[in-house]
């Protein structure tokens, strides 16, 4: 027997959508099928890209249930589904009539589901020997269209993705504008910017309360960025770090650390002086730093009594991890974040340094250990010795450095 398949909606102007949305149900279906509920997952997070609303997607949802099998496609041709009204509004909950004829409408425009209306109206399936015909609502573009779902959804939540990170920097940025503004308020009071910057990041604050999109939050910033590379230019000015590796500068340097020349250097630059062939061995046991007359540390400030060239002068190796010339406080703490996996930090062990004697600090400590990486046995656990010193507010890395410094002098 021969049938026909109809085109048109039954008592219905024809529109221009019933006509580009044939071509969905004249492609093959995919041999292997679908599983119709994968294909609705795949839709519902694309819904807005085909002009759906959550609404839409409860309403296609009741009408696919009406199918029996799970997957669409495969052995299995016949894809059209002919419930009544009020049974597609008794699995809705009821929802009234109609509401879900105008929703059932939208599902017909975007090409979702194609009518097969039968010629007096009615929705129905009739067999002819082994033959079956059906008219209802033909459910073949969840199938064929099933790669075009795929693809939306993916560009939506890598899109999310994007602008949740973006909203993330501009967060962590607008803290560090506002933490760097009362800083610098404190340590330069002459400079006449800081409320200004404090102000910005106050508003930015208020800013970010509201469903920003990605235009508005590139903005923010960029000119965050330039806030902040402000306050750092005005709080540690790259012309300070600009210096020679001379002995008379070095020497210089070393004199405004405030670092007495009798504390003694890392454990194992006393090691090295033992007989020779001993093995060097630094772990937490072992590893401590002596000092006679260690000097108090400040609880309140715990950004290193070094100027950042000359830790960078003795401890160049870290500079070769990083794309450019490290020339502020945060870019060292950057390296030093980069290098420690690599040196079997944990992050444990990092966070903790990082806590105790401040982001600088232990930046500058990992720098230092980088030195000497394979003279230390465990790095992680002669960090975290390293770190409870700290806390005691015995710990200064200011003899590392000067260790490093007369061992490159020697």
């Amino acid at each position: 027997m021969t049938g026909y398949t109809p085109v048109t909606p039954f008592r219905r102007m024809v529109e221009a959508a019933h006509l580009a949305h044939q071509a969905h149900t004249t492609r093959d279906l995919p041999p292997q099928g679908v599983n119709k509920w994968e294909a609705l997952r795949e839709l519902s997070a694309a819904r807005t890209v085909f002009g759906l609303s959550d609404r839409d997607m409860t309403v296609l949802q009741a009408l696919v249930s009406f199918h029996q099998a799970t997957v669409l496609g495969g052995n299995d041709s016949d894809l059209v589904v002919h419930p009544s009204n009020k049974a597609i509004c008794e699995r809705l909950n009821g929802m009234p009539c109609s509401t879900m004829r105008r929703h059932l409408a939208h599902l017909v425009a975007a090409g979702i589901v194609v009518r097969r209306d039968s010629p007096n109206g009615k929705r129905y399936a009739r067999r002819y020997g082994d033959e079956k015909v059906s008219f209802g609502f033909d459910l073949t573009p969840l199938a064929t269209r099933f790669p075009e779902f795929c693809e939306a959804a993916e560009a939506l939540r890598a899109a999310e993705e994007r602008l949740k990170r973006l909203r993330e920097a501009v967060s962590l940025m607008r803290r560090d504008l506002a933490g760097l503004a009362k800083y610098g308020a404190e340590m330069r009071p002459d400079l006449p910017f800081w409320t200004e910057l404090s102000d910005r990041a106050r508003l930015i604050a208020r800013d970010l309360r509201r469903k920003l999109g990605q235009e508005d939050l590139e903005l923010l910033e960029r000119e965050l960025q330039a806030a902040l590379d402000r306050a750092r230019i005005a709080l540690d000015p790259p012309e300070t770090e600009d210096m020679s590796t001379s002995d008379v500068q070095n020497e210089q340097h070393y004199q405004n650390s405030n670092i007495d020349s009798h504390d003694s250097e890392l454990c194992f630059e006393k090691a090295k002086g033992r007989a020779a062939g001993a093995e060097l061995s630094v772990n937490v046991a072992s590893t401590e730093i002596e000092q006679d007359d260690p000097e108090p540390v400040d609880p309140d400030d715990k950004r290193p009594n070094l100027p950042l060239g000359l830790v960078l002068s003795a401890c160049g190796e870290i500079q070769s991890y990083t794309d450019g010339k490290i020339r502020y406080w945060h870019e060292l703490v950057r390296a030093a974040d980069l290098v420690r996996p690599m040196m079997g930090i944990s992050p444990s062990a990092w966070d903790e340094a990082r806590r105790a004697m401040g982001p600088e600090e232990a930046a500058v400590v990992v720098a230092a250990m980088l030195e000497r990486f394979g003279d230390i046995r465990s790095p992680g656990g002669y960090l975290r010795h390293l770190s409870g010193k700290a806390t005691a507010g015995a710990f200064s890395s200011g003899p590392m450095i000067m260790a490093l410094m007369r061992r490159e002098a020697a």
